[in-house]
């Protein structure tokens, strides 16, 4: 199949296909006479396993060692889960981040008054800036 086809069937943009063959995700695709790429059952099944693998956040660090490790019909589980658990952790870190942006932009928005006076606290926060008093 062609580019597009492989794209429509993967949920992927064809750019994004050619973005993971050329950092080495995906193996090189075989070409047509006219210089077309062909792609073949099992490209699709590494292209869903890269769509998979990103939208459940993993780097494409990660992505590269997760293929690496589904390919190798040797592994250990372990390896796989140590790699999962760690994103995990990345995932929590990242989650309690968020969760005092929100908060803290929570407590703003409640001391704005928002009416038509000039005073802001939101914009107050944001000019000191933090660092640079």
């Amino acid at each position: 199949m062609n580019i597009g086809q492989a794209a429509r069937e993967s949920g992927l943009s064809a750019k994004m296909i050619r973005y993971y063959e050329s950092i080495g995700l995906l193996r090189p695709a075989h070409r047509s006479d006219s210089g077309y790429r062909l792609y073949r059952e099992d490209d699709l099944h590494t292209l869903g396993f890269i769509k998979r693998s990103r939208d459940l956040g993993f780097s494409l660090e990660e992505v590269a060692k997760l293929l690496t490790l589904w390919q190798d019909r040797q592994r250990a589980s372990a390896d796989v889960k140590q790699l999962a658990r760690a994103h995990i952790d990345d995932l929590n870190q990242r989650i309690a981040q968020l969760s005092g942006l929100r908060d803290t932009l929570q407590h703003l928005v409640a001391h704005c008054q928002g009416d038509d006076r000039p005073d802001c606290p939101i914009l107050k926060e944001l000019a000191s800036g933090g660092c640079c008093h």
